[in-house]
């Protein structure tokens, strides 16, 4: 059997971890240095230079991010002080950067269904666990964003105060659409950069029950990098992952 919709399903819906968020540690920013004043942003070349790129994070697939990342503007909380913790969720670099680009990293697995022949092969319940096996990929949006001055940590400082502004739940909306979620939690960071906060945001307003989001934003120098992850399979599953960690440690080295 050729690779199965699941895939392709799972690509779809987590290339759109801006939607997801709706539908489905940490540090303050630092002290930084003294001339953070004076630091200027990377250009946008630089930047494109520095994100992560095909064939740089073992295990997988580096691609531009399918749909694009949305307008900031298009996605708000109900409470203005959960903005940037929501719009980090949805790989919107937070604050206000002089340049930014983005990717998506998608864990490359094989296909439980790639080695059926036939509907009949993964009969009596064998097709939904195959589909839901196949799901089952962290998919990991990265934004990276320079900023002229302290912007950088000020900008990280709005998501670690949304964070703790929001661990009760809260509202939010993307293009109209509503969502919400129950509960932030802080989480342990990668300790990559010179500082971060890492969180995970829960939505139980699916059919499927509880649905955590996953997100790190990390400050290196004037430059933020932002992850967002999702995995579908997980979440269906109720097996607890995180932001992805191969991903991270080579969008870091990059940054060094």
């Amino acid at each position: 059997m050729k690779r199965s919709s699941g895939v392709r399903l799972c690509a779809t819906a987590a290339a759109g971890v801006l939607s997801l968020a709706l539908i489905t540690g940490c540090s303050d920013g630092g002290s930084g240095d003294g001339e953070k004043g004076s630091a200027k942003a990377l250009s946008a070349a630089e930047l494109k230079d520095l994100v992560i790129a095909k064939g740089e994070v073992p295990g997988f697939k580096v691609e531009a991010v399918k749909g694009g990342i949305p307008d900031k503007s298009k996605v708000e909380a109900e409470d203005s002080r959960c903005d940037p913790l929501l719009r980090a969720l949805t790989a919107i670099a937070p604050g206000e950067p002089a340049e930014q680009t983005s990717r998506m990293a998608t864990e490359d697995k094989k296909d439980p269904t790639d080695d059926a022949t036939s509907l009949d092969d993964l009969a009596d319940g064998k097709f939904e666990e195959a589909l839901n096996k196949s799901m089952d990929l962290d998919v990991t949006v990265v934004t990276l964003a320079s900023y002229d001055g302290d912007g950088a940590e000020k900008a990280l400082k709005s998501v670690s105060d949304a964070v703790r502004a929001c661990s009760g739940g809260f509202t939010g909306e993307q293009d109209g659409e509503k969502g919400k979620f129950t509960k932030v939690a802080e989480e342990k960071s990668s300790g990559t950069g010179d500082a971060s906060v890492a969180f995970t945001a829960t939505n139980a307003g699916s059919d499927e029950g509880a649905m955590p989001l996953h997100g790190e934003v990390v400050r290196h120098g004037n430059t933020l990098a932002t992850y967002s992850t999702v995995n579908i399979g997980a979440m269906m599953s109720k097996k607890p992952y995180t932001v992805s960690a191969p991903v991270i440690k080579a969008q870091a080295a990059k940054l060094k």
